[in-house]
């Protein structure tokens, strides 16, 4: 069987193209069959307001490719030119890692696995952003 497979925890909250689906009380598998089917789950979402750092606003706008609202050659672009500022922050070679696979995966237009890398930089950008402030 090919698709998207989700693993849902109890409870949790999945957005397919445009609908709400929340699971049952059981851990569940949900395949997705659909190709380009729009899928988020919700527990990795940033809400709008909290989209206020340059990861987070990134992260916010792959997000909207995910889920319809944004077009993807558009968001491409730009958020090549965005890695490629946050390249000049993120220096160590974890972050450059990470910086080079969202690239990279952005390219191939998984858009879900580029937000993945750049989430792991979130709690990085948060000890950049408290160390500028203290």
């Amino acid at each position: 069987m090919t698709g998207l497979v989700i693993k849902l925890a109890p409870r949790e909250r999945v957005l397919i193209n445009g609908a709400v689906v929340e699971n049952g009380d059981r851990r569940s598998r949900i395949n997705i069959l659909t190709q380009n089917a729009k899928v988020l789950r919700l527990r990795d979402a940033i809400h709008p307001d909290r989209a206020n750092t340059p990861v987070s606003r990134l992260c916010y706008t792959l997000q909207l490719v995910l889920i319809g609202e944004a077009a993807a050659d558009e968001t491409r672009h730009r958020a090549v030119v965005a890695i490629e500022e946050l390249s000049r922050i993120f220096t160590d070679t974890d972050s450059r890692k990470l910086l080079s696979e969202a690239t990279t995966t952005l390219s191939e237009g998984n858009f879900y696995r580029c937000l993945k890398c750049l989430r792991n930089l979130l709690p990085r950008e948060a000890r950049l952003l408290a160390m500028g402030t203290a």
